[in-house]
């Protein structure tokens, strides 16, 4: 489909714009202030309608679809479920004009915050000057006491910043707010604009809009050049999946190429970080730190925190480690300081704030709380250390004139008893911008953050940012917190822009076919992905061979019913479905092995076990997977309805099924065959090896039927291959050595041995001392036994040993790979080369 249709109805961006009108007294993107549409908006809006409506429709739902289908999301604070990223169709617009000014006022508002926190941790002239109180210092709990007179690696505290902004009732930008703790939200950008951008291609390239590759190319490089060695390791420290923007943090990681680490990854030794990997611990150089400064260290803040690192701070003042933001640098993000904001400029600049910031009192001192006081009913009061209002719980900010008697009198009482807590503020009516609503266009308030980077050649600001904008028409900063949807930000260039990406543009660039070493969490999460994997189609098979079972609408004896009970209590011992489910209707069964969430193992749980994994690994695994796992989830979930027959239920079996083979199919084709793939195949291996072993006690006894051998032979999906090499029905022993012993069946359990055998040999070793370790010892001599057994030999207690064996392997695998920081063994020293 071609960007440009020859046929466009007449002024089709006029009917767009016919009823729009900026809110009163509120400063617009589209209309300027002389009452007429800015130039640049116009030019775009004059492109758009060269698109009928049905092709827009087309093309904004193709970008929600490609949103959903690559698994962006988010998780509002207190949710357990993400959700889908909401994305608008329009972007912001910005000339190249204002984001000079914009750009201009963000490098000097980083350069100042850097050397404003430099001097808080250091000599602390601020404050003995009295530029700054001491109390709006020591007074907030991010100022970090035990990092006083730390000098970080290279000397710079902050390498990563960003501004909150929203143009001002006069029209210029204001600062809204600084972050500096760790800032989020870049990666979201990204996305939005490579969703944008392939939605409308042309008019993208047309509108010459700013490239973000160059800006995040830089970024890397500044972090690169901040690590001792030549060639750092550099790792993104992440709360984990149950982070907010656990999404974003993935992605970075991947777009960025840097080790994705939790806390748990993270060993603290000889003044160093190392990462805990498969070949033992490997020095960390740079750690862009995505959590908050109190749970970095346990030892020395927040003794609580299982995000952190034992020892971190103590690695910072060793100069052994470069930590992007250093910790305690959230001390910018107090409101306090905005108060003094511009003095800072005056007394450390030696000149005026290029972007203002909103006016902001302190009401820590006696003059400021007194004008706070008397204009009560005209601002907005919020915490001066924190995002909650102290003495409000669940509160952001109060508006006094929107309080009753009772609690208006109750926020002055708590100004004059505490009057350092608190900060009041100019209500902010934010400026609004061009919106789709019922096919016009509406204005909305928005807020925009800019991002800043620290690189090789000084402050770097990204040219676009985070838009977040309300669907409501109020234009007071404090209703932004619902109902909020994110546009891309293009910033339009004067001439046309050299595409650009991320990927090294010259012939002579290293090439790389490994990755690193694994992270031990790594490596535990695609084990377990891998057997919950394999559980959840063990399940489905066994729901599928008795859910073929029941439909038999005559059983001819007592005999043929024994496979049904066997298959029952198959699924009551691996606890996919209670006990009392059996005694039931057969649909009972079905349903809850299928979708129980109060069944420790049923199908449904184990995919949500699976997708746990996964979203912990989500970088190193592809989106098609991510989003066939979400399928898997939905259809288990959904899919099965109470009156559902049986014929229903197997049918959504078998197409739970089929994409499970799909998953497969695609691991099997597009993973690389590194160390993350021998722990995903170990896992599946693994499990397949310990069930098929149940399997066969189960329904390969001394004194099993055929019919229960050929419900055997379907569990293990071997039903062709034994009719292809025996021309008999069914018999004990050539069934036996099929599922245990045969080396060439994909499915036995010899099989499952000497792959994870082969995976484990391939594998780093800690000792380079010839002696074989644990796992692989096991493992080497099972496969060995199940080499030479035969299978009209086997007993009970045989096959028992083979399962015990099989878990144990499981076991040692776990110890010697899985185990981190206090639990790491005694002979792994960090080797500070690798």
């Amino acid at each position: 489909m071609s960007d440009v249709r020859i046929a466009t109805p007449p002024r089709r961006s006029e009917a767009w714009t016919q009823n729009y009108a900026p809110l009163p007294g509120i400063p617009d993107e589209f209309i300027g202030p002389d009452g007429a549409p800015r130039p640049h908006w116009r030019r775009f809006l004059d492109a758009l309608a060269h698109f009928d409506q049905d092709d827009l429709d087309q093309r904004f739902a193709t970008a929600e679809r490609r949103m959903r289908d690559i698994g962006v999301s988010y998780r509002a604070y207190g949710e357990t479920k993400e959700s889908s990223w909401p994305l608008s169709g329009l972007p912001l617009l910005i000339s190249d004009a204002e984001w000079r000014d914009i750009s201009a006022g963000i490098v000097q508002r980083a350069g100042l915050l850097e050397r404003v926190l430099a001097d808080l941790y250091g000599d602390g002239h601020l404050v003995s000057d009295g530029v700054l109180p001491a109390a709006a210092v020591a007074g907030s709990p991010e100022f970090l006491r035990p990092l006083r007179g730390a000098k970080p690696f290279g000397g710079r505290w902050l390498h990563f910043y960003a501004a909150d902004i929203g143009r001002g009732p006069d029209g210029r930008w204001w600062v809204l707010g600084d972050r500096a703790q760790a800032p989020s939200g870049s990666g979201y950008a990204l996305e939005n604009r490579l969703v944008t951008s392939q939605a409308f291609p042309a008019l993208y390239r047309d509108m010459n809009v700013q490239r973000l590759a160059p800006f995040f190319r830089e970024f890397r490089d500044g972090l690169a050049r901040s690590g001792e060695r030549a060639e750092p390791r550099i790792c993104l420290l992440t709360p984990g999946p149950w982070s907010q923007t656990y999404f974003e943090q993935a992605y970075l990681a991947r777009y960025l190429g840097l080790l994705l680490v939790e806390g748990g990854d993270l060993v603290a030794a000889e003044n160093k970080i190392h990462v805990r990997t498969i070949a033992g611990l490997k020095r960390a150089d740079v750690i862009w730190r995505r959590i908050d400064s109190e749970w970095c260290d346990p030892l020395e803040l927040n003794s609580a925190s299982r995000l952190g690192v034992p020892g971190m701070l103590e690695a910072i003042r060793g100069g052994k480690v470069t930590v992007a933001n250093m910790p305690g640098a959230g001390l910018l993000e107090a409101r306090a300081l905005l108060a003094f904001m511009p003095s800072l400029a005056r007394h450390v600049l030696g000149e005026d704030l290029l972007l203002p910031n909103i006016a902001t009192w302190w009401c820590g001192q006696e003059t400021q709380r007194r004008e706070v006081l008397a204009d009560l009913d005209t601002m907005a009061v919020a915490g001066a250390f924190s995002n909650q209002l102290p003495g409000f719980d669940g509160q952001y900010t109060a508006l006094a004139s929107e309080r009753s008697p009772a609690e208006r009198d109750k926020l002055v009482r708590a100004i004059e008893t505490r009057g350092m807590d608190y900060v009041g503020q100019e209500v902010v009516r934010l400026s609004t911008t061009p919106a789709w609503d019922n096919g016009q266009l509406a204005p909305r308030p928005f807020v925009l953050r800019i991002f800043a980077a620290a690189t090789p050649n000084g402050w770097r600001v990204m040219p676009g940012g985070f838009c977040r904008i309300s669907d409501q028409p109020d234009a007071r900063a404090v209703t932004m917190r619902g109902g909020v949807q994110s546009a891309d930000v293009w910033v339009l260039s004067d001439k046309p822009v050299e595409m650009d990406t991320l990927l090294p543009s010259s012939d002579r660039a290293a090439i790389v076919r490994l990755l690193g070493n694994l992270p031990s969490r790594a490596a535990d999460n695609l084990f377990w992905f891998g057997r919950y994997l394999e559980r959840v189609e063990a399940i489905l098979r066994i729901i599928r061979s008795l859910s073929n079972r029941f439909m038999d609408p005559d059983p001819q004896d007592k005999e043929e019913l024994r496979p049904i009970d066997r298959l029952q209590r198959l699924l009551v011992s691996w606890e996919v479905v209670p006990p009392k489910a059996v005694k039931r209707s057969p649909r009972s069964v079905v349903r809850a092995a299928l979708q129980d969430e109060d069944s420790y193992g049923s199908a449904l749980l184990n995919t949500i076990s699976a997708r746990r994994a996964a979203s912990s690994i989500r970088e190193r695994l592809s989106q098609d997977v991510l989003q066939l796992l979400g399928q898997l989830e939905d259809r288990l979930r959904t899919s099965v309805q109470e009156n559902a027959s049986e014929a229903q239920m197997l049918e959504q079996t078998e197409q739970a099924l089929h994409v499970i083979a799909a998953i497969s199919g695609l691991m099997n084709e597009n993973v690389n065959r590194v160390a993350g793939w021998s722990f995903l195949d170990m896992g599946r291996r693994m499990e397949r090896g310990i069930n098929t072993v149940r399997a066969v006690q189960t329904f390969a006894d001394s004194d099993a039927s055929i019919e229960q051998l050929d419900v055997l032979l379907d569990l293990i999906d071997s039903q062709i291959t034994y009719r292809s090499r025996y021309l008999v029905s069914a018999s004990l022993a050539p069934v036996r050595d099929m599922a245990l012993l045969d080396p060439f069946n994909p499915r036995s359990v010899a099989f499952q041995v000497a792959q994870i055998e082969q995976h484990l040999a391939s594998l780093p070793v800690l000792r380079e001392d010839g002696m074989l370790e644990v796992p692989r010892q096991i493992a080497l001599k099972l496969k060995t036994d199940m080499a030479v057994a035969q299978a009209n030999m086997l007993t009970t207690e045989t096959m028992t040993d083979y399962r015990n064996r099989l878990i144990d392997l499981a076991g040692a695998i776990a110890d010697r790979y899985f185990l981190h920081g206090a639990n790491t063994p005694s002979d792994e020293k960090p080797t500070g080369l690798a």
